[in-house]
């Protein structure tokens, strides 16, 4: 496996992911993929990853989204990482949220934050492994397909950016 930029051009297998995470109904409350220049103007620039196969496929995809338009969260992104259901089980999820880590850190990140669903357990397992922790639970945040969905909020702080306040 190897993990490379996503292009405009891997739009259609992206989408794809992006629509079976949907589609298994514990990866967002989204209930449709979004076309390209939705998803575009929504995400960071940097940040976007996708891995590959052995075979050059496209197997998952990693993003960075904007927490606020204010500027003082400037250093504040939340996560996205999706896996091809062929792929889950195999360590992709990690190795992108791996390298969205790093790449998060070299463009000036110091906090990342991710909503989980508790019953998406291989989500808030990978998201622990690379660091971050649970601050908490927001129950019934929000309706899915009539039923209301708790979400775990998870953290992760860079020890690489943003310093500390104890100058």
């Amino acid at each position: 496996m190897r993990i490379n930029f996503m292009q405009a051009v891997d739009w259609a297998d992206v989408a794809r992911i992006y629509g079976e995470g949907i589609a298994a109904g514990d990866a967002t409350f989204e209930t449709a993929v979004p076309d390209w220049p939705s998803w575009d103007e929504g995400h960071l620039p940097y940040g976007r990853l996708i891995a590959r196969n052995e075979a050059d496929e496209i197997i998952g995809w990693a993003a960075l989204s904007p927490v606020s338009g204010r500027c003082v969260y400037g250093g504040v992104a939340e996560v996205s990482v999706y896996v091809a259901a062929a792929a889950r089980g195999r360590g992709v999820g990690y190795a992108l949220l791996a390298a969205l880590v790093a790449a998060s850190e070299e463009n000036g990140i110091w906090t990342l934050q991710a909503g989980i669903f508790p019953e998406n357990e291989a989500s808030v397992t990978i998201h622990q492994k690379c660091g971050f922790r649970i601050v908490g639970r927001r129950e019934r945040l929000a309706q899915q397909y009539g039923r209301w969905r708790d979400v775990l909020l998870l953290e992760r702080r860079s020890q690489i950016v943003g310093g500390s306040n104890e100058d």
